[in-house]
């Protein structure tokens, strides 16, 4: 697998967290840098966490997904990146909802999980790549905590005036990154 695809699952599944922190940023109203550090941290090491994780956990399975890690592959990143476009497309109010702190170490951690969850799937992908596994959730967590970052900057200055649907992106780039391994390990 080369960089450039890793890269670009980083910034698929970075889109979800780009989404919350531009939400949040919204409903802020202010760049606060020590939580935007705490929130992009967070989501950073759930995102390089969770295919860590789902490598792990289908490493022990290689020698049932040898044959089909193509196909698994393509499934997994078609099923997480439809439902991210799914989502995306969702007509979503991005409002702070009397919230008292909106970056309370709880609330934030809850979204680093939920938003990693995808990430726990897309770990068997690289079950067939063990030499880049490091590299690739090195990779994956510092684009989300760059993301995260950026996306607290945009829904601070620009999120009131434009509609961003981010998260559809990143489900557009995961499932044509699923295509792209499919196409890949059928036409070799």
């Amino acid at each position: 697998m080369d960089n450039v695809t890793i890269i670009l699952i980083g910034i698929g599944l970075a889109m979800d967290c780009f989404a919350v922190a531009i939400s949040k940023g919204i409903s802020v109203k202010k760049f606060y840098y020590s939580s935007t550090l705490f929130m992009a941290f967070l989501f950073g090491l759930f995102q390089a966490g969770m295919p860590l994780i789902g490598y792990y956990a289908g490493k022990s399975f290689v020698s049932f997904i040898s044959k089909s890690d193509h196909w698994i592959a393509f499934g997994l990143l078609t099923l997480i990146g439809g439902r991210m476009l799914y989502e995306g497309l969702k007509n979503h109010q991005l409002v702070n909802n009397g919230e008292s702190n909106p970056f309370h170490w709880l609330k934030i951690l809850s979204l680093a999980v939920a938003t990693s969850i995808d990430a726990l799937a897309t770990g068997i992908i690289f079950v067939p790549y063990p030499d880049v596994i490091w590299k690739a959730i090195f990779i994956i967590g510092v684009i989300s905590f760059l993301f995260a970052i950026a996306g607290m900057f945009i829904g601070v200055r620009f999120g009131k005036r434009f509609h961003i649907k981010v998260e559809a992106l990143g489900g557009i780039i995961l499932v044509v990154l699923g295509i792209k391994i499919l196409i890949e390990h059928t036409c070799a």
